[in-house]
């Protein structure tokens, strides 16, 4: 985006305006100023119209006929080009105007994602510059119409809330470009998670520095992005180029859905391989809800199995020291417990409440 101490005239004349002023200083005709430079007459006409630019070759030819050096019409010329184009983006950013007002634009300013613009033409091209695009029809190839597909496997077209769903991706996808991973490696990812499972059961206060430092060596990134409003996902897993990225909302901020939701994301990984983008607790046309209940079922595996759920049930009625005791055997955090049997409506909400932990991210 332009520097706002950046000044753009409102107008800038084709050098043509000024040739034309010189030729009648000089009281010399077109015809004769196309004879003396040796160009077609046609030629000078078209630049003294403004339909023609002044090229290099030219404007040497000029500085011999008029004694005014080239680089002068060259920058007059380079200056009316770019006041075409900005004139052209103006025109770009007033269309997409209707489309950036369907994003939740103070909640992206509010996190600090996009710059705060005085009036919508400002912010309708901080958020074309966001999303790295030229145009909104751009971003809806993109979305919609998936002419990327390497890149962008879905489309949204057909979700409930397109523009902050693909708003808090895009996040997602800056965030990643900030971390540096080792490549990609399947053994060491799977390695990777009895130790993880133990960073879930003990839930230290800088779990997720641990959790996004464990994977970075396994070629794998996670991030942390918060949810945008209409915008409930959980989680999502995409690769970008030979990079899984796992991206992490904990919209619920309770560290039972944090973990089961990572570990259902790296199910996918682990499962699924590359070509599809997962989207969590979002239905879109595409979705695929076999791969979707084996990555539930991973997840299970890794925070409480279901034979060690049922040892637990089977023990009821439990007391606070039961759940404690369980957590410690399965090598699981007692939220997750409390979590599991609630979904099930195996005990009241009520209970337990006491587990759970706030997930905070420094």
């Amino acid at each position: 985006m332009a520097k706002r101490n950046e000044y753009f005239p409102q107008s800038v004349p084709h050098p043509g305006e000024t040739l034309s002023e010189k030729l009648d200083e000089l009281g010399m005709g077109p015809k004769e100023f196309a004879v003396r430079t040796g160009k077609p007459e046609k030629t000078i006409t078209a630049i003294l119209k403004g339909e023609s630019s002044v090229t290099a070759d030219m404007a040497v030819l000029f500085e011999d006929v008029l004694k005014i050096p080239a680089h002068f019409w060259l920058n007059n010329q380079r200056n009316y080009d770019e006041y075409l184009a900005r004139e052209k983006r103006k025109a770009v950013i007033e269309e997409a105007v209707s489309w950036a007002r369907l994003f939740p634009v103070a909640d992206m300013v509010k996190k600090s994602w996009l710059t705060s613009g005085t009036t919508i033409q400002e912010k309708a091209a901080a958020m074309l510059s966001f999303f790295g695009f030229s145009s909104h029809a751009a971003w809806e190839d993109y979305y919609f119409k998936q002419q990327l597909k390497v890149a962008f496997r879905i489309s949204l077209a057909n979700t409930n809330e397109p523009y902050s769903i693909s708003a808090w991706l895009r996040k997602g996808e800056l965030q990643a470009a900030e971390l540096e991973a080792n490549p990609y490696d399947e053994k060491a990812f799977k390695e990777a998670l009895p130790v993880l499972k133990t960073i879930m059961a003990t839930h230290p206060a800088n779990f997720f520095d641990q959790l996004q430092t464990i994977c970075l060596s396994a070629g794998v990134k996670v991030v942390h992005t918060p949810c945008l409003p209409k915008a409930p996902i959980n989680g999502s897993t995409r690769w970008l180029n030979d990079t899984p990225l796992i991206q992490l909302s904990c919209r619920y901020n309770r560290n039972d859905g944090f973990w089961f939701t990572f570990f259902h994301e790296a199910g996918h990984i682990l499962l699924h391989g590359k070509k599809d983008i997962f989207l969590e607790k979002v239905e879109y046309s595409e979705k695929d809800k076999v791969k979707e209940q084996q990555a539930d079922d991973f997840a299970v595996r890794w925070t409480l199995k279901e034979e060690e759920e049922e040892e637990i049930v089977a023990a009821a009625p439990l007391s606070e020291q039961d759940i404690t005791s369980f957590a410690t055997k399965f090598n699981t955090h007692p939220a997750i417990i409390i979590g599991r049997l609630q979904f099930k409506k195996l005990i009241p909400y009520s209970l337990g409440r006491e587990f759970f932990e706030p997930v905070v991210f420094e």
